[in-house]
């Protein structure tokens, strides 16, 4: 399923004066900041957020990636499945559950496996950030309509989601401050609205965030998770954004349920990549194979499935790349270094080469947000933590 990358590897990308670069004299082969350091493994660098590394120098993800293919998925899929058959007794005549979707891969194939596998009438619940592809709005239609699951979607007015993402950019370094709290939020408003306790997400956080690993994992500590983990995931609360015109009343849905209203109506979640071995390549496959789910070219990536819902992931990972001295290419490079689909060698060459590109959408949302480019490169300086400012400048 990986692309071909040879394009990325012959062009010079286009780049705005201001923008980061990764450095001149460095040889092929070498990493992009040779002041940074990276995993002794993979690609990933030590700005990434919450990153650990062990006594050899090698992430998180890359240990996870090792202990995958130690795990008794067999035993764990029977865990899982004494969970989802709690959620259908307890159900009587409501929903089994809430699944959140994008139409995304993930949670495309997160829906197939509940409903084809383990036989759960869920209710699939969208937040839209109001950036849909043609071709994400054709797979979350296509996905919906095959498996016949029934379906919430929350938009936000166009207005708001401008204003949002000009605030974002100050906040959080990033273009999307409304899509991160949406996504947390709105799912659990609609699982206590109507008592549904189970919440279930997809990719499991050990697969390649950095933040943790497979065996670090507490698997019966799923309600702790919703208690605090829920407003953990939120970074800048929804308080935070109200004013410089936008309301209180506006964000209702972008502040999530209290900790009283989850403990009384019972929420719970998992994430079903704890219990399901995950595989990008093979379920994306699947997804095209079995459905008819579409792939498109992806601005800052070199795969073309991750994000090809929205059209602003390549502005999303473009601030990742200014502030961190990464992107998706880095993030993906990583995963192929792992599979054995690349040496660290070629990975570094197309990283460099596929995060430092600016995207065309960059246009868009300077258009809708009023700052110029130099703006945009200033800020996200700015928002460099200090180990960027001392690998980046």
């Amino acid at each position: 399923m990986t692309q071909d990358y040879s394009d990325s590897l012959n062009r010079t990308p286009n780049m705005h004066p201001e923008a980061l670069r990764p450095d001149p004299e460095r040889e092929s082969g070498e990493p992009p900041f040779p002041k940074m350091k990276y995993c002794t493994r993979c690609c990933m660098p030590e700005t990434s957020e919450a990153i650990g590394f062990d006594e050899l120098g090698i992430c998180h993800a890359c240990r996870s990636s090792e202990q995958k293919m130690r795990i008794n998925w067999a035993e764990r899929q029977k865990s899982l499945a004494k969970i989802l058959d709690d959620a259908k007794a307890k159900a009587g005549n409501n929903y089994d559950c809430v699944v959140p979707i994008s139409g995304g891969k993930d949670s495309a194939f997160q829906l197939h496996i509940l409903v084809k596998v383990f036989g759960l009438t869920p209710l699939a619940v969208t937040f839209s950030h109001n950036w849909f592809t043609e071709t994400g709005k054709h797979n979350l239609a296509t996905i919906l309509d095959k498996l016949e699951v029934d379906h919430m979607m929350y938009t936000p007015n166009r207005g708001l989601v401008n204003k949002l993402a000009r605030k974002s950019l100050p906040m959080i370094g990033d273009s999307c401050w409304h899509c991160h709290a949406g996504v947390w939020s709105y799912p659990f408003h609609v699982a206590c609205k109507f008592k549904i306790p189970l919440i279930i997400y997809g990719e499991s956080p050990a697969e390649f965030s950095g933040r943790t690993t497979y065996w670090e994992q507490d698997l019966g500590e799923k309600k702790d998770f919703v208690k605090t983990g829920l407003r953990e995931s939120i970074k800048v609360p929804a308080e935070k954004m109200v004013g410089d015109g936008v309301s209180r009343q506006e964000l209702n849905l972008f502040f999530p349920p209290s900790e009283e209203e989850l403990v009384e109506a019972g929420i719970y979640g998992v994430f079903l990549g704890d219990f399901v071995f995950w595989d990008h390549e093979r379920q994306t496959e699947f997804l095209v194979d079995e459905y008819g789910w579409r792939e498109d070219k992806v601005e800052g990536s070199y795969k073309w499935y991750k994000s090809v819902e929205c059209k602003m992931a390549g502005v999303h990972d473009y601030a990742k790349y200014i502030k961190r001295g990464f992107g998706r290419g880095t993030d993906f490079a990583s995963q192929d270094v792992r599979a054995g689909l690349m040496t660290r060698e070629e990975a570094f060459d197309l990283a460099a080469q596929v995060d430092a590109e600016r995207p065309e959408m960059l246009d868009y949302y300077l258009e809708i947000t009023g700052y110029s480019e130099e703006e945009f490169y200033r800020i996200l300086k700015e928002k460099r933590d200090d180990k960027g400012k001392d690998v980046l400048g």
